[in-house]
């Protein structure tokens, strides 16, 4: 029986689920739209995960989980590792490229920078408030200019003369592209505008301060888009490499932290198995007022049982889970 273990990283706009061997080999990757149900969506990848390895000897020793509902996801699954998206990412490059000294990555809602030295993350950023350095504004873009998002970069590069957008922010990016439009620039000069424009505000924002080296790593759900590609190795003069599991990488380097998790505890996982895809998971939050902090607290309960709580500074609320914690950083 081969043994795997299973990555998951679910954020605002994808859920990404990853089989991962001993080999360290991907057995089964997906790339799954959230669509503000993260539960119903993790249910979903997790029958799809069954029928692909249906008839295949696989034994999922372990899972790991990360991304912005990492803690809600952790729960659900039985996770013996829950870590944060810089690590995993930073993992998972290290894992397949330990040459990478700089790690861009483009998500729907968020994007982030690493820096690697010598294998070591040694330095970070993230988007804070706006959204015009991620690829939500590209597909809002692309839908108002009525072309399919997947044709978005293709399109960018057949730009002989791009338009200047301004696109520090997503709604004056908009304002002018369509002031762009009404001029009479082409469509494909204000493409590349547009990816011109959003590599600018990452540069400027996320990267800004950030010593930028080859190899430099391109990954997230953007980096299947040609045109932003380009426009970053135009901006920063260096070649951008994009890896095989591009889109599903914190998913991978959350498999290989529950393979550690895992060995640390001699073998034993909390995986909760497939039988949770057909369970019935309720959240609902209240807020505590037993101090001034007034923290929200998260409920999950299934079948009427509270599986688990989160959200309080003191960790009151975590304390009175009668299940066993995940490992958290």
């Amino acid at each position: 029986m081969e043994k795997a273990f299973l990555g998951v990283d679910v954020g605002s706009v994808s859920t990404n689920m990853v089989l991962f061997n001993q080999d360290n080999e991907v057995i089964v990757d997906l790339y799954l739209r959230t669509q503000g149900q993260p539960i119903k969506i993790i249910q979903e990848g997790l029958k799809q995960i069954e029928k692909d390895i249906r008839g295949i000897p696989v034994d999922i020793c372990g899972v790991g989980t990360t991304g912005s509902a990492r803690t809600l996801t952790g729960v659900i699954l039985g996770a013996d590792s829950v870590k944060n998206e810089i690590t995993c990412h930073a993992l998972a490059t290290i894992h397949f490229m330990p040459e990478a000294r700089s790690i861009i990555e483009i998500g729907g809602q968020d994007s982030k920078i690493i820096i690697l030295r010598n294998g070591i993350v040694s330095d970070f950023a993230m988007n804070t408030v706006c959204a015009a350095g991620t690829g939500s504004f590209l597909d809002h873009q692309a839908s108002r200019l009525n072309i399919p998002i997947e044709e978005f970069g293709n399109l960018a590069l057949k730009s002989e003369n791009p338009v200047r957008i301004a696109g520090r922010c997503s709604v004056f990016a908009e304002s002018d592209m369509i002031h762009k439009q009404q001029m009479g620039h082409i469509l494909p000069d204000i493409v590349a505008g547009l990816c011109d424009a959003l590599v600018r505000n990452y540069l400027n924002n996320v990267g800004k301060g950030k010593d930028i080296l080859s190899p430099v790593i391109f990954q997230g759900g953007v980096a299947a888009n040609a045109g932003i590609k380009a426009a970053f190795e135009k901006a920063l003069n260096l070649q951008i490499i994009i890896p095989r599991y591009y889109n599903v990488m914190g998913a991978i380097g959350a498999a290989i932290l529950a393979r550690s998790a895992v060995n640390r505890k001699g073998g034993v996982t909390n995986f909760h198995g497939f039988t949770v895809s057909e369970l019935e998971y309720k959240a609902n939050s209240f807020e505590c007022k037993d101090c001034p902090n007034c923290c929200e607290i998260v409920n999950i309960d299934v079948q009427g049982e509270v599986l688990a709580c989160w959200g309080s500074r003191c960790g009151k609320w975590e304390n009175a889970s009668s299940k066993e914690s995940v490992i958290k950083v």
